[in-house]
Protein backbone atom coordinates (compact mmCIF):
# COMPACT_ATOMS: atom_id res chain seq x y z
CA UNK A 1 0.00 0.00 0.00
CA UNK A 2 2.07 2.66 -1.30
CA UNK A 3 -0.40 5.24 -2.62
CA UNK A 4 -1.86 7.96 -0.86
CA UNK A 5 -5.19 9.02 -2.80
CA UNK A 6 -8.53 11.19 -2.08
CA UNK A 7 -11.72 10.77 -3.14
CA UNK A 8 -14.76 12.21 -3.30
CA UNK A 9 -18.31 10.43 -3.10
CA UNK A 10 -21.93 11.38 -4.21
CA UNK A 11 -25.15 10.29 -4.25
CA UNK A 12 -28.80 11.98 -4.83
CA UNK A 13 -30.68 9.07 -6.14
CA UNK A 14 -32.44 6.03 -4.16
CA UNK A 15 -31.43 5.83 -0.09
CA UNK A 16 -28.61 8.19 -0.26
CA UNK A 17 -26.44 7.27 2.63
CA UNK A 18 -26.60 3.57 2.02
CA UNK A 19 -25.39 4.12 -1.26
CA UNK A 20 -22.31 6.16 0.40
CA UNK A 21 -21.64 3.36 3.43
CA UNK A 22 -22.37 0.67 0.74
CA UNK A 23 -19.63 2.23 -1.71
CA UNK A 24 -17.17 2.62 1.20
CA UNK A 25 -18.02 -1.08 1.76
CA UNK A 26 -16.49 -1.83 -0.91
CA UNK A 27 -13.41 -0.20 -1.32
CA UNK A 28 -12.47 -2.21 1.85
CA UNK A 29 -13.52 -5.15 0.64
CA UNK A 30 -10.47 -4.71 -2.48
CA UNK A 31 -7.31 -6.57 -0.65
CA UNK A 32 -5.67 -3.70 -2.71
CA UNK A 33 -6.86 -0.80 -0.85
CA UNK A 34 -7.08 0.30 2.76
CA UNK A 35 -9.27 3.34 3.38
CA UNK A 36 -7.99 5.72 5.98
CA UNK A 37 -10.34 8.02 7.07
CA UNK A 38 -13.71 8.94 5.91
CA UNK A 39 -15.18 12.65 6.36
CA UNK A 40 -18.66 13.17 7.99
CA UNK A 41 -21.17 12.99 5.61
CA UNK A 42 -22.66 16.86 4.13
CA UNK A 43 -25.79 17.29 2.12
CA UNK A 44 -25.45 19.65 -0.56
CA UNK A 45 -26.87 21.78 -2.93
CA UNK A 46 -26.57 20.32 -6.49
CA UNK A 47 -24.23 21.54 -9.34
CA UNK A 48 -24.54 22.42 -12.72
CA UNK A 49 -28.48 23.06 -13.79
CA UNK A 50 -30.00 20.08 -13.55
CA UNK A 51 -33.32 20.26 -11.68
CA UNK A 52 -32.59 17.11 -9.67
CA UNK A 53 -32.74 16.04 -5.50
CA UNK A 54 -29.47 17.51 -2.86
CA UNK A 55 -26.81 15.02 -2.96
CA UNK A 56 -25.05 13.49 0.28
CA UNK A 57 -21.14 13.98 0.14
CA UNK A 58 -18.13 12.63 1.64
CA UNK A 59 -14.50 12.30 1.14
CA UNK A 60 -12.00 9.35 1.72
CA UNK A 61 -8.99 9.63 2.06
CA UNK A 62 -7.31 5.62 1.05
CA UNK A 63 -3.73 3.91 0.45
CA UNK A 64 -3.58 1.35 -2.20
CA UNK A 65 -0.79 -1.03 -4.31
CA UNK A 66 -3.03 -0.77 -7.71
CA UNK A 67 -1.99 1.84 -10.10
CA UNK A 68 -4.46 5.01 -10.70
CA UNK A 69 -5.94 3.62 -13.76
CA UNK A 70 -6.39 0.63 -12.28
CA UNK A 71 -8.27 2.15 -9.04
CA UNK A 72 -10.56 4.07 -11.61
CA UNK A 73 -11.33 0.44 -13.33
CA UNK A 74 -12.28 -0.41 -9.60
CA UNK A 75 -13.94 2.12 -8.58
CA UNK A 76 -16.06 2.60 -12.08
CA UNK A 77 -17.17 -1.37 -11.13
CA UNK A 78 -18.37 0.03 -7.58
CA UNK A 79 -20.43 2.42 -9.54
CA UNK A 80 -21.76 -0.19 -11.63
CA UNK A 81 -22.44 -2.45 -9.09
CA UNK A 82 -24.42 0.61 -6.72
CA UNK A 83 -26.72 0.62 -10.38
CA UNK A 84 -25.05 3.86 -11.70
CA UNK A 85 -26.50 5.38 -15.14
CA UNK A 86 -24.38 7.93 -17.26
CA UNK A 87 -27.19 9.54 -18.58
CA UNK A 88 -27.52 13.07 -18.01
CA UNK A 89 -23.91 15.24 -17.86
CA UNK A 90 -24.13 16.62 -14.36
CA UNK A 91 -27.13 14.71 -13.37
CA UNK A 92 -28.44 12.45 -10.79
CA UNK A 93 -27.16 9.34 -9.43
CA UNK A 94 -27.35 6.65 -7.84
CA UNK A 95 -23.49 6.97 -6.85
CA UNK A 96 -20.75 9.13 -7.79
CA UNK A 97 -16.64 8.10 -6.88
CA UNK A 98 -14.02 10.56 -7.88
CA UNK A 99 -10.36 10.20 -7.90
CA UNK A 100 -9.47 14.00 -6.78
CA UNK A 101 -5.85 13.05 -5.73
CA UNK A 102 -3.38 10.33 -6.41
CA UNK A 103 0.16 11.04 -4.58
CA UNK A 104 1.42 14.35 -6.00
CA UNK A 105 0.57 12.68 -9.32
CA UNK A 106 -0.61 14.48 -12.58
CA UNK A 107 -2.34 12.43 -14.98
CA UNK A 108 -4.27 14.10 -18.11
CA UNK A 109 -5.45 11.09 -21.10
CA UNK A 110 -8.14 9.45 -22.26
CA UNK A 111 -9.48 7.94 -19.31
CA UNK A 112 -8.26 10.21 -16.18
CA UNK A 113 -7.06 13.89 -15.36
CA UNK A 114 -5.78 14.19 -11.77
CA UNK A 115 -5.84 16.48 -10.29
CA UNK A 116 -9.46 16.19 -10.66
CA UNK A 117 -10.09 19.60 -12.68
CA UNK A 118 -13.13 20.55 -10.67
CA UNK A 119 -11.60 20.75 -7.03
CA UNK A 120 -11.46 23.97 -6.74
CA UNK A 121 -15.14 24.66 -8.22
CA UNK A 122 -17.00 22.75 -5.79
CA UNK A 123 -17.53 23.55 -2.66
CA UNK A 124 -19.36 19.95 -1.59
CA UNK A 125 -16.00 18.54 -3.05
CA UNK A 126 -13.28 21.29 -0.94
CA UNK A 127 -15.19 21.17 2.51
CA UNK A 128 -14.95 17.15 3.00
CA UNK A 129 -11.56 17.12 1.84
CA UNK A 130 -10.71 19.06 4.53
CA UNK A 131 -12.19 16.36 7.06
CA UNK A 132 -9.71 13.84 5.90
CA UNK A 133 -6.24 15.53 4.30
CA UNK A 134 -2.98 14.82 6.54
CA UNK A 135 -0.64 16.32 3.59
CA UNK A 136 0.35 20.24 4.83
CA UNK A 137 0.27 21.37 0.85
CA UNK A 138 -2.95 19.59 -0.01
CA UNK A 139 -4.51 21.11 3.53
CA UNK A 140 -3.18 24.79 2.29
CA UNK A 141 -4.29 24.46 -0.99
CA UNK A 142 -7.54 23.36 -0.16
CA UNK A 143 -8.28 25.93 2.47
CA UNK A 144 -6.91 28.66 -0.27
CA UNK A 145 -9.35 27.02 -3.01
CA UNK A 146 -12.39 27.21 -0.58
CA UNK A 147 -11.53 30.90 0.35
CA UNK A 148 -11.16 31.60 -3.42
CA UNK A 149 -13.93 29.25 -5.29
CA UNK A 150 -16.70 30.94 -7.63
CA UNK A 151 -19.29 27.95 -6.37
CA UNK A 152 -21.86 29.31 -3.49
CA UNK A 153 -24.50 26.13 -3.32
CA UNK A 154 -24.75 25.44 0.44
CA UNK A 155 -22.90 22.35 2.14
CA UNK A 156 -24.14 21.41 5.47
CA UNK A 157 -22.70 18.72 7.49
CA UNK A 158 -25.63 16.08 7.44
CA UNK A 159 -23.80 14.31 10.83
Amino acid sequence: MKNKVYLSVGSNLGDRQANLTQAIELLKQNPAIQVEKVSPIYQTQPVGGVVQDNFLNLAIRLQTSLSAHDLLDAIHKIEQDLRRKRLVHWGPRTIDLDILYFNHETYHDQALTIPHPEIGNRRFVLIPLLDVLDDPALITQTNQALQTTPDKNWVEILH
